[in-house]
């Protein structure tokens, strides 16, 4: 998932990348990057006094930090993470996450799969409802699949089921959307038919994209029919409020079938780009749970707010995408190793993050169930070895100290991501001459700028659509939807095909592991660090938990009373 961050076994802890050569002390050391690396800090930091936090709001409707404004309500369509926070309580999949991350039941209340792996019969609560009391079917969710891979939709998720039999020639237009391998035998009852077998297929069909809609509404209303007042939904809640640039407001579905357990009356989400902000919201009492933790802040934040601050390890890897597809970086594979080279992950981790993220040396995290990460094959030399080859390559490419690299990179505006693109221009600038242009953008507008390819690099980030190496690798097939460097390699996609049709889990696994060390080779992107969960809870939130996807369904919460 793009922007920031989804699921779905409890997963195996995979071993965590070797860690390169740890460089001097940040006291020993006096290079350029620290020096502007610390000017951005301050730039952002903001005073925290000793001010007592003010009481939150005193109603019974939870109200969640959400970083950047959602790029769509509609499940087929929307691509953020902010988005699908708010999808998940407006929707109910097939299935569900549960607090660990495993797949836990949704709409459907079981499902059976065949003994070849490749048929899941999923069958339906009889009492599950749409928010205006119409029955939910088998049907809904046939025809969401159906629309998800539709290329008149246009999905950027279409490829996600494409090991659902035809979705791949549906999303090529060679065949007709209802040629898709699900169907509903009866109201209660969804058959999904693969083209290989898919353990993970469970847990795939808890992401909001395979949400279903309503039907009527859709044909009534086109467009319209995500806007507060006219979109029917399934979930436990119903949005009723979206004023853009200020926040989200959802109230409790009592058609939901499960209404009886939900104990909110309603949400709200306020999106809110910058971090430090936030924090400033939180403190105020303006919100019940911030999306992020601020890194300026985070000694204080450790300090003070402990019993409230929630950290744990998340799917998810933090990223600078080349454009593969346009000067100066296409066809220019040692070029863009160069710029990897001599990034210094450890001191990013360790003076400019702060909050335990792990440097990235490869592109799946560490945790990822039944896989073991792959890195980069100079995770382990030292940086002044790293430094060499770098200037090797740099010189092979064609520039110098009188002919230096120039180009722009672009990245959504938050105090983070200035810091880390000020950090490592500066790097970039030290060790081989590069002038690194760089520009804050609203992250609208960047995603605006990647589809039109008005890009030369950019930041972006990943978080699994389910817990398996696949929804790492799958981002960077040749014809995947949101493919967002434009990568392609014929070796890495016949890789992925092949364990695709693969049911042995060990030489599954060896062909996934394989494909990602043929991408690193080709450095598409430049992974930087992998996320872990930060958030702030107030003491008032009952029901909080953490997991690896970072996927905490609001109808789980509830808000303690405030003292008489």
């Amino acid at each position: 998932m793009n922007g920031r961050p989804e699921r779905t076994h409890r997963p195996e802890r995979a071993q965590r990348p070797e860690r390169a050569q740890r460089p001097e002390p940040l006291a020993r050391r006096t290079s350029p990057w620290v020096v502007a690396a610390t000017a951005a800090v301050a730039a952002f930091a903001i005073a925290v006094t000793g001010c007592a936090p003010a009481a939150p709001p005193a109603s019974n409707v939870l109200v969640r930090g959400n970083g950047p404004e959602p790029d769509s309500l509609d499940p087929q369509k929307a691509r953020s993470v902010e988005a699908h926070v708010v999808l998940r309580d407006l929707y109910e999949c097939l299935t569900s996450l549960a607090k660990d991350a495993s797949t836990a039941p949704g709409v459907a209340k079981s499902w059976d799969v065949s003994s070849d792996g490749r048929i899941y019969t999923f069958h339906l609560r009889d009492n599950a409802r749409w928010s205006n009391g119409d029955r939910v079917t088998s049907d809904d969710f046939v025809f969401a699949l159906r629309r998800l891979v539709d290329p008149t939709t246009a999905s950027q998720y279409a490829q996600l089921i494409d090991v659902v039999e035809n979705a791949g020639a549906i999303v090529a237009g060679r065949a007709a959307p209802e040629t898709l391998g699900v169907s509903a035998p009866d109201p209660l009852t969804v058959v999904v038919r693969l083209a290989a077998p898919a353990p993970y297929l469970p847990g795939l069909l808890s992401f909001p994209s395979t949400c279903p809609v309503h039907r009527p509404t859709l044909a009534r209303e086109g467009e319209r029919f995500t806007k507060p007042g006219v979109m029917v939904s399934n979930g436990a809640f119903v949005l009723t409020d979206w004023t853009p640039g200020v926040g989200i407001t959802v109230t409790r579905n009592r058609q939901y079938w499960n209404d009886a357990a939900t104990r909110l009356d309603g949400v709200r989400y306020l999106q809110i780009a910058d971090e430090s902000t936030e924090f400033t919201r939180y403190r105020a009492g303006d919100l019940h749970v911030t999306a992020v933790v601020p890194r300026a802040q985070y000694d204080i934040i450790r300090r003070d707010y402990a019993a409230e601050l929630h950290v744990a390890p998340q799917l998810s890897t933090y990223y600078y995408g080349f454009a593969l597809d346009r000067a100066p970086f296409r066809d220019a594979p040692g070029l863009r190793r160069a710029l990897s080279l001599v990034i210094d992950r450890e001191q990013l981790a360790r003076a400019v993050l702060r909050v335990g993220e792990l440097p990235a040396y490869g592109w799946i995290p560490p945790g990822v169930h039944d896989y073991t990460a792959q890195q980069f094959d100079y995770a382990g030399r030292p940086m002044t070895e790293r430094i060499a080859e770098a200037r090797r390559l740099y010189a092979a490419a064609g520039y110098s100290a009188t002919r230096p690299l120039r180009f722009e990179l672009r990245y959504n505006s938050g105090e983070v991501h200035s810091r880390l693109a000020v950090a490592i221009a500066a790097m970039w600038k030290e060790a081989l001459g590069v002038e690194a242009q760089l520009t804050a953008v609203e992250f609208r507008s960047l995603m605006a700028d990647i589809d039109a390819r008005n890009v030369e690099m950019f930041r972006m980030s990943w978080s699994g659509d389910y817990n398996d190496a696949y929804t790492f690798l799958q981002y960077l097939k040749s014809d995947f939807g949101i493919n967002l460097p434009r990568y392609a390699n014929p070796a890495y996609d016949a890789l992925l095909a092949r364990a695709s049709a693969t049911v042995d889990p060990a030489a599954r696994r060896a062909l996934l592991e394989q494909a990602e060390r043929t991408m690193l080779a080709d450095t598409p992107l430049l992974p930087l660090y992998f996320y872990v969960n930060k958030h702030l809870v107030s003491p008032r939130v009952e029901g909080w938990y953490d997991n690896v996807l970072n996927v905490v369904y609001s109808k789980d919460l509830a808000l303690r009373p405030l003292p008489r």
